[in-house]
């Protein structure tokens, strides 16, 4: 969409609109008339009405074509995935004068034209591209069609922006108010009573293993399945368990997975419980969703939701010095972020 975005931009020279173009035809292509800035133009459909203005939003279905040999560029009914064959797209300044973008200065709502315009102009200008296209010659032209469908005021566009933004705010506070009581249920209903490190991380030792604990920049290997507290599993490194859970991909190798830890390639939760761990130890990491993802949703993962991972820490060693990544985390063979 950005190409559509790019190419759809508008001008702020409102003296560019129809009332300012000139009724002249033009022998070169039958049919169009010359507007004062260049533009051809020609109507299949005009009404009267409000034209759209700079940072207003139009439902718009068209087609681009090269005239040379009359093939398509590019249309709209290949970008839009409602079926309607009308891509809403954000209307900015024109890329040059007597351009396609100036022409949808010209329409109103439920209007449809065809412009013509230099190729040379839409490709280096328009398209930003610093050569032309092999198949375009020297002295084309491109042919669009347009029709618009709906005009949404860049005012009433911020009205439904800051309409959303309450919807969601409202919906997160809602979402947010029942992590608690479902992680205190789930723990009540598997009789869990390890109290919470400070961070929120409640740790249950499953196995112990031998020597020291892995530590800040060790490469560390892991073995883990990771659920939601109602039980259902969204990710896991164990082939056996992805095929009961449904959720074996064969394109993926199912074995430990190697990070370095305490660099912040994984979410707060294991950096901190994979350092409680020696090598072969297991344990059961229930990670609430402020040291998991928050409020965002990964994968099959809703905001707020506390996680439960089964771990077990196969082997580390000494890594490279820690290079932070700044709380970025690498994505899981399944999607999803440890």
């Amino acid at each position: 969409m950005k190409k559509i975005y790019s190419i759809l931009a508008v001008t702020s020279a409102l003296s560019l609109i129809f009332s300012g173009c000139t009724n002249s035809s033009d022998s070169q292509f039958e049919g169009y008339t010359r507007a004062e800035n260049g533009l051809l133009y020609k109507y299949f459909n005009h009404t009267e009405g409000e034209n759209p203005q700079i940072g207003d939003n139009l439902s718009l279905n068209y087609q681009f074509r090269l005239i040379s040999n009359d093939s398509v560029l590019m249309e709209s009914k290949n970008g839009t995935q409602n079926g309607s064959a009308f891509a809403e797209i954000n209307l900015q300044r024109s890329t040059f004068v007597g351009s396609l973008e100036d022409g949808l200065l010209m329409l109103c709502k439920g209007d449809s034209a065809s412009f013509i315009v230099p190729a040379d102009s839409f490709f280096r200008k328009t398209m930003g591209m610093g050569e032309l296209p092999n198949f375009v010659k020297a002295g084309d032209f491109i042919k669009a069609n347009m029709k618009v469908g709906e005009i949404i005021p860049q005012k009433m566009m911020e009205e439904r922006r800051q309409k959303q933004m309450a919807e969601r705010e409202a919906k997160m506070k809602e979402m947010s108010a029942l992590e608690q009581p479902a992680l205190d249920k789930y723990l009540a209903d598997n009789k869990i009573t390890t109290k919470a490190n400070e961070s929120g991380l409640i740790f249950v030792s499953q196995k112990k293993g031998s020597g020291a604990n892995a530590k800040a920049g060790d490469m560390v290997e892991v073995n883990y399945t990771g659920t939601l507290l109602d039980g259902t599993v969204f990710d896991t490194s164990i082939e056996s368990t992805a095929k009961a859970n449904n959720l074996y991909n064969p394109q993926r190798p199912y074995e430990p997975i190697k990070f370095q830890l305490g660099v912040g390639q994984v979410i707060p939760g294991w950096d901190e419980g994979i350092a409680l761990l020696n090598k072969g130890a297991k344990a059961k990491f229930i990670i609430p969703s402020k040291i998991g993802y928050g409020e965002n949703a990964a994968g099959t993962i809703p905001p707020f939701s506390t996680l439960v991972f089964e771990v077990e820490l196969v082997n580390f060693s000494a890594g490279p010095p820690p290079q932070p990544q700044g709380g970025q985390a690498p994505t899981g063979h399944e999607g999803h972020k440890h």
